[in-house]
């Protein structure tokens, strides 16, 4: 817990009427305990106001809120109604499990240390412990974004030709994604990288301050195999859902045209055109990833290279939140805004106030399905 005594105390008793004594440093405020694992590039800046941790504390509550209900409903309408149990729905709640760990392993601890004097208040076991479940759970659901953006262009690009995900394949894609995260969160505790404490200091991640070589590699590794692969399978498989879309609609039109009808999509009129819709969907998910993760790999990779004039307290745990928030969204982008599960709720949870109507046959059931998978 927080000392009672020392610049806190200074800070809040009768001789200072507000902040800190002039000189003081984040690191003066932390408890003796935790001192050695603390890096010294974090000596050099004074403590956060500590209004920043009352505002960060409501913001995980919040987020704790919504990504734990988000997820939890993914997770039981997928065993409650079985017309979403499909192989590519397995992939979706694997995502949601690994968000809903997330949620529930890293933000009540965050949530107490910054409501109980914003100092680190576990061990300093338990700080590597945070560290490693934030790297696992972070790094599935990285890996399995990156599966599922794979399997919707392997449906919505080969269709029927493409190799069919099976429940077994699915299975095998989902243990690959935990196997994997947990390998890469397992080797700081063998040597290669490291924990310690990060930002305001009131949570623990991986230490991309150190400049041995060990901790260097492991990071740019991290960066490489966990960032800029996954980013570039999830980019490439939107990119050519959205020229697959683009070809069928033009193709359709051609054929409309040597028919000499308006359209053989019979809803068409009613909706701006179904490439569009594809394209819009893409580019929100590509944005939406890009910018929960590309903040906190940007600070990794500065790390690495040795670049500290922008890593301040604020700067690097700030990005972190973006990182966390993704587990609040997936469940809302992914699995609740998808027609099937919202048929689900409108059954199983009619109190949701969630009313999706079975979706109607038309002449173009072929892009229907395409728009409902993407």
């Amino acid at each position: 817990m927080a000392n009672s005594t020392g610049p806190v105390a200074e800070a809040y008793g009768a001789d200072v009427s507000f902040g800190y004594p002039a000189g003081t440093s984040i690191l003066d405020v932390q408890p003796d305990f935790m001192k050695p694992i603390i890096d010294p590039h974090w000596a050099s800046f004074p403590p956060v106001n500590p209004m920043w941790h009352m505002v960060l504390g409501l913001v995980y509550v919040i987020l704790l809120f919504f990504g734990f209900f988000g997820n939890c409903i993914v997770v039981w309408l997928f065993n409650k109604h079985a017309p979403i149990r499909t192989p590519s729905n397995f992939l979706v709640v694997n995502l949601a499990l690994s968000d809903l760990i997330m949620m529930t392993t890293n933000c009540p601890f965050f949530i107490w240390n910054c409501f109980h004097g914003g100092v680190w208040s576990m061990s300093i076991e338990y700080c590597s412990v945070y560290a490693a479940l934030g790297a696992v759970t972070g790094v599935c659901s990285i890996w399995s974004l990156a599966c599922i953006s794979a399997d919707r262009f392997n449906i919505i690009c080969n269709g029927f030709n493409g190799p069919k995900l099976t429940k077994g394949k699915a299975t095998m894609m989902a243990l690959w994604c935990w196997v994997l995260a947990s390998l890469n969160a397992a080797l700081p505790f063998i040597g290669w990288g490291k924990y310690g404490p990060e930002g305001i200091l009131t949570s623990c991640s991986f230490d991309y301050l150190s400049q041995d070589i060990g901790t260097v590699t492991y990071n740019l590794y991290m960066f490489i195999f966990n960032y800029c692969i996954p980013l570039l399978v999830i980019i490439g498989s939107y990119v050519m859902i959205v020229k697959a879309i683009f070809a069928h609609e033009e193709a359709m039109r051609a054929q409309a045209a040597k028919m000499n009808v308006k359209s053989l999509r019979t809803a068409e009129a009613n909706e701006q055109r179904a490439e569009i819709r594809i394209a819009k969907t893409a580019i929100f998910n590509i944005a939406l990833w890009i910018t929960c993760w590309t903040p906190y790999a940007s600070i990794t990779l500065q790390g690495c290279v040795g670049r500290f004039e922008h890593l301040t307290p604020l700067t690097t745990t700030l990005p972190a939140l973006l990182a966390k928030s993704a587990s609040c969204y997936n469940p809302f982008v992914y699995a609740i805004g998808h027609p099937k599960f919202r048929q689900a709720m409108t059954i199983h949870m009619p109190w949701f106030c969630v009313h999706e109507n079975e979706a109607k046959a038309d002449n173009a059931s072929a892009t229907t399905g395409t728009e409902e998978k993407a």
